[in-house]
């Protein structure tokens, strides 16, 4: 199966790579910055970079969308495709209907469209097993089903035919699992590094938590701290340490709050 890119982001880094790996040669990489669609064509074999979204010539039988959910329809909106083309997106919240209602409006030849998201989160420096993402398929075309899923498997052991509305599920509890966390481990860094503490003495602790989480058939069973045993000399002496950043002070007080409700325990005005 030849395919081409459109977008040449994290997603985009690493799929293409994966699907050549799986001897689906990578035609054409699009970017508006030619000189990022150029660092990832020199990643592929005789792949072409290019910063205009004239496709109409191309030899490539499905195209991966890979833009921002912004951009999207702007893109749509100006890239040619050749006859028989599939697009498809790898959004997280971006629905099969959003894409199909783009290409309704803009294209004389609407293509057939399909759905292939990876569920995980991407850095261009950060190397990943593709074969233990999860892959959540979705299209309206029996021939573009056996395609994406053939796709999905040669690259990954978990796929999922996953609809719309149960891939923006999705995205909301990988947004609570993975960026919020993410961003609450950056307040731990900051807040120890201030302290000439290194993060790093928090990682058995991080891993533990994952290990427990992971195996709990409710992870809320598995809850431990201060707020959780409703000890409140604790919460009010860590809540009284952060007077002086109130946007930490803010969130852990939201956290704590919800943990005591889930706990069954009164919750006390500061």
């Amino acid at each position: 199966m030849k395919i081409s890119f459109i977008g040449a982001g994290n997603v985009a880094w690493h799929l293409s790579q994966a699907l050549e790996n799986e001897n689906h040669p990578i035609i054409e990489v699009y970017s508006k910055n030619l000189e990022n669609a150029t660092l990832l064509a020199n990643k592929l074999f005789r792949c072409k970079a290019k910063d205009d979204l004239d496709f109409s010539d191309s030899k490539a039988e499905i195209f991966f969308l890979c833009v921002s959910d912004d951009a999207m329809e702007e893109v749509v909106s100006k890239v040619k495709l050749p006859k028989n083309a599939i697009l498809v997106h790898t959004s997280g919240s971006k629905t099969l209907a959003d894409l199909d209602e783009y290409t309704e409006a803009f294209m004389n030849r609407p293509p057939k469209t399909g759905v292939f998201y990876p569920l995980q989160t991407f850095s261009k420096s950060v190397k990943l097993a593709f074969s233990d993402i999860p892959i959540c398929l979705e299209t309206n075309d029996e021939e573009v089903e056996n395609i994406l899923i053939v796709l999905a498997q040669d690259i990954s052991e978990i796929t999922y035919a996953v609809t719309s509305e149960e891939r923006k599920s999705l995205h909301i509890a990988a947004v609570f699992a993975c960026n919020f966390t993410n961003h609450l481990w950056g307040i731990a860094q900051s807040y120890l590094k201030e302290h000439e503490l290194d993060f790093h003495l928090l990682e058995p602790l991080i891993r533990e938590t994952l290990r427990k989480a992971m195996n709990a058939e409710s992870i809320f069973d598995v809850q431990t701290g201060p707020a959780k045993r409703n000890d409140k000399k604790i919460l009010a002496n860590q809540f009284l340490k952060l007077k002086d950043k109130p946007e930490e002070q803010f969130i852990y007080r939201i956290l704590t709050e919800a943990i005591l409700k889930k706990a069954n325990h009164p919750i006390t005005a500061e």
